[in-house]
């Protein structure tokens, strides 16, 4: 598969519990990434899209909760405050939500398309998606967060789904 496919992975697939490698240096072939990244994102109604997902093994996300579009590049939390809890649903994990907790604030940096580094604040639902994200560049996904009886009833929800 090329990357002018992109088609989002759903949990099962090898590729979303890799750790993502850094970027080096932000080419026209990640922006291009970056912007399919996007409208498959916006095609899915999501709110965030990792590389992982697609089946890219680097670190890269899109973000928009409706109040503009971050394609970030190396993401990394600097600084976490205060604590959240909310449902949190997943493109690669369809039909499961899981109540995760994340911090309430952070300071994120990263590359931004050009390659120059962006330094932000996130706050609430913003800062739960690009957590979430991140998380995904680390191999990790919602299921991590149940508890043990909850992942066993998921397992064998998304096992059904795929015997459909």
């Amino acid at each position: 598969m090329t990357e002018t496919e992109l088609k989002i992975r759903v949990v099962g697939d090898p590729v979303l519990r890799k750790k993502a490698r850094k970027v080096g240096r932000v080419t026209a072939r990640h922006r291009d990434i970056l912007s399919k990244m996007a409208r498959l994102m916006y095609e899915a109604s999501g709110v965030g899209l990792a590389a992982p997902q697609v089946g890219i093994d680097e670190q890269m996300i899109v973000v928009d909760i409706g109040k503009g579009l971050y394609k970030l590049v190396n993401p990394r939390i600097l600084k976490k405050e205060g604590q959240q809890a909310i449902e949190e649903g997943c493109l690669s994990v369809p039909g499961i939500s899981v109540r995760v907790k994340r911090a309430k604030r952070i300071l994120l940096q990263a590359l931004d398309e050009d390659g120059k580094t962006v330094s932000f604040d996130a706050e609430d639902f913003l800062a739960c998606a690009c957590q979430h994200e991140i998380d995904h560049l680390l191999g990790k996904l919602i299921i991590d967060y149940a508890p043990l009886w909850k992942r066993i009833v998921f397992r064998k929800k998304l096992k059904e789904k795929r015997n459909l």
